[in-house]
């Protein structure tokens, strides 16, 4: 057996191999994005029966085999078990790991993306906070993470960082916000609210801790989910399977 090395992370993703092992998928803070095999993870009496799921936040031992890492211990931090009951919760939940999946890569420092699910998690969890809400905060925090973010602060036509609540306008194919003599022309420019334009700058730039600790009208919201699902959608190139199980829910 070669060196154990021990990571920081959490299971994004875990599928069955053969008729007693799983493949997991974790997102770490050491090595990035790496896969590992928890073997005889399906046996009742296996210590890694509960720790190889979806949402398992813990440290894990692995060790490198000729092809792959493979799971040697784990000491669980947080295992939200509850959230597998709510419904449609749990979905939001496999969207967000399905969404740091698309992103995550090997070899890169994930620590950012791993707290972001870990307060997002404890958000689905919250019954005083909106699972949409939630959605557009996870979408548009993880589209700044990933170099993504949409320019909120200055006009992106012609630098103008001073504009008028109700003069402001977003585009889509410009990835930000524009002033009015510069929306003009611009198709698929339409008018944002202040109060929209101040939660997306609070998305971005608020510490981790305080990301869900605000709500906003329902007319916000819809602004919100306009603009950020949209946004998200255009920056991805992959069709998410708890997504389309959201919107059949939704209908």
């Amino acid at each position: 057996m070669s060196d154990l090395i021990t990571v920081q992370g959490v299971v994004i993703s875990a599928m069955p191999v053969g008729e007693y092992d799983k493949r997991i998928v974790l997102l770490t803070r050491e090595r990035g994005k790496i896969s590992a095999f928890a073997r005889g993870a399906r046996r009742v009496n296996s210590p890694f029966m509960a720790a190889a799921d979806p949402f398992v936040f813990g440290n894990f031992t692995l060790y490198e085999g000729r092809t792959s890492y493979n799971l040697n211990q784990v000491s669980v931090t947080h295992h939200f078990v509850e959230l597998a009951a709510m419904q449609p919760g749990v979905y939001y939940g496999y969207y967000f790991l399905e969404l740091a999946d698309y992103f995550g890569r090997e070899g890169t420092d994930e620590r950012e993306m791993m707290n972001l699910l870990y307060v997002t998690v404890k958000a689905l969890l919250n019954p005083h906070v909106d699972d949409e809400l939630v959605r557009c905060i996870f979408e548009l925090r993880t589209m700044a993470e990933q170099g993504y973010c949409p320019e909120l602060v200055s006009c992106v036509s012609c630098g103008k960082n001073e504009i008028p609540e109700n003069e402001c306008f977003f585009s889509q194919t410009h990835h930000g916000i524009l002033c009015r003599e510069c929306a003009c022309g611009i198709r698929d420019a339409f008018r944002i609210s202040g109060a929209a334009l101040y939660a997306m700058r609070y998305i971005v730039s608020s510490p981790m801790g305080r990301l869900y600790t605000f709500t906003v009208t329902p007319e916000v919201l819809e602004e919100l989910k306009r603009i950020i699902f949209v946004y998200t959608e255009r920056n991805t190139d992959r069709r998410f399977k708890s997504l389309e199980i959201l919107n059949l829910m939704s209908k």
